[in-house]
């Protein structure tokens, strides 16, 4: 199995540190508002690498953590009147909502910057000790970035470029030693959530959230580090240095980032109105159609979204649950006997599908590829069962078509059937749940028909439906 490393900038061999064991960390979101389709590309993306490789046989602890203290979490809340925390408990079940709707698997541990203060103090207080890190007047804390070496060895930058032009890694104020040295610890202002700590009342810098967390819960070196490229100039490149600098040791051992995602050949903004929350997409269409556009080009490349190809995406889907759907239709008529010759045969075949898919999955997890293998399976189903053949031969296709197909969370089970007068006596029951205020049950409702393929609108007229 290779994968491309970003900081070597080539493919590799994948030789994890302990035999048989991954340990993956994936940066999460801040959780101020409704996750993006942006958001969720890393979380596909890394859901789906963490399946190949528990299909590969290794056992795979996975960390994605909630940054759930930030300037934009702050401003969210006094705009609301509402505490932090309660802003950021909120977007963490709703970003669950959508993650389970995208069939993301739950990671292994969630952990939430908030609760791991006292590691951070920690780990600063180690980097001042070595004298990586010194405090100022006001209780900031700084990273003395000239001080490690290697500083840029990720994104490879080096200090003198970044000095001749590039600006990105400045934070201002007068009172640092350098300025390119990043803040670990800063004080707080009016009305800021703050933790104590020996220079100030104040909060953690957010690079130094992930450090932490990485090491608290899959130890000083990890296997798999991973976000969006958006992360890897300046936050893991910070990583690196306050990790290595504080622990000795090499942090990851790859990295590995998604591409960027447009938004018709754009770069998506909400100043230029093609703005799409993943809640957005899941009004217009299921999400594990989402899921499959995704994946249909490869991580590292760009990927541009719109309508068009998310119909294209609908359409292609809708023929691997077809060919799904039909096999087993066939399967409630088809004989118990044993396999014959000709259908083993046609196996062994078949068999060729799962050794291409792997083949792309083990070449830098090519899930474009990948899903080309399974729609040569499917061609591959359609041309070869028929009424005639047995249980057996029908039910050793579908199950490497399910096996493929789950690696990539894309579900093939076709939805139960919702009947009209079921959706109607449900919204019935929702609207008395929201006159009695009790919105979680109103919430329950709108998911459990979402998930069966029925989207609601609330509207002046009261609530419409249709099926997606």
């Amino acid at each position: 199995m290779k994968v491309y490393n970003t900081l070597t900038k080539r493919k590799e061999e994948f030789i994890p540190l302990e035999e048989g064991r991954v340990k993956m960390y994936v940066c999460g979101p801040t959780v101020y508002n409704l996750i993006h389709i942006g958001n969720a590309r890393p979380m596909i993306v890394f859901d789906t690498v963490r399946r190949y490789m528990e299909h590969k046989g290794y056992e795979v602890n996975f960390v994605s953590n909630f940054t759930d203290v930030d300037d934009k979490i702050i401003k969210k809340a006094i705009e609301e009147g509402v505490s932090a925390d309660e802003i950021s408990k909120r977007y963490i079940e709703e970003c669950k909502k959508d993650m389970k709707a995208m069939n993301v698997k739950p990671a292994t541990k969630h952990p939430l910057a908030t609760e791991e203060i006292c590691g951070m103090l920690e780990m600063i207080e180690a980097l001042i000790r070595k004298g990586y890190a010194y405090a100022v007047e006001d209780g900031t804390v700084y990273f003395r970035t000239k001080r490690f070496k290697e500083y840029g060895k990720l994104s490879h930058k080096n200090l003198e470029d970044l000095q001749a032009g590039h600006r990105e890694i400045k934070v201002s104020g007068e009172t640092k030693e350098d300025e390119f040295d990043f803040v670990l610890w800063k004080p707080k202002k009016e009305g800021e959530p703050y933790w104590d700590s020996p220079w100030c009342k104040g909060r953690p810098g957010w690079h130094i959230e992930c450090s932490v967390m990485s090491k608290k819960y899959l130890g000083e070196q990890i296997d798999i580090h991973a976000g969006g490229e958006d992360l890897i100039f300046p936050h893991h490149e910070n990583e690196i240095a306050q990790s290595e600098a504080a622990n000795g040791k090499e942090f990851a051992k790859y990295w590995m980032h998604n591409g960027f995602l447009n938004i018709d050949n754009k770069k998506m903004s909400k100043s230029a109105g093609n703005f799409f929350t993943v809640r957005d997409i899941g009004e217009k269409y299921d999400l594990q159609i989402l899921r499959f556009f995704m994946l249909s080009a490869h991580y590292r490349s760009p990927l541009n979204f719109s309508g068009e190809l998310m119909e294209a995406a609908k359409n292609s889907l809708e023929r691997i649950i077809t060919a799904a759907n039909n096999c087993r239709h066939l399967m409630k008529s088809a004989v118990d006997g044993t396999v014959t010759e000709t259908e083993k045969q046609l196996l062994r075949e078949a068999e060729k599908y799962t050794e291409q898919f792997d083949e792309a999955m083990d070449d830098d997890f090519n899930t474009a590829d990948a899903v080309t293998a399974v729609f040569e399976l499917v061609k591959f189903m359609n041309t070869n069962i028929s009424a005639e053949n047995s249980k057996a031969f029908l039910q050793a296709l579908l199950d490497e078509l399910i096996m493929l197909t789950d690696i990539l969370g894309i579900v093939v089970d076709k939805k139960e059937e919702v009947l009209d007068e079921e959706i109607e006596n449900l919204i019935a029951e929702r609207q008395a749940a929201r006159k009695e205020k009790n919105f979680k049950r109103a919430d329950e409702i709108r998911d459990m028909l979402l998930s069966k393929g029925i989207i609601l609108e609330d509207t002046r007229e009261g609530v419409k439906w249709r099926r997606a």
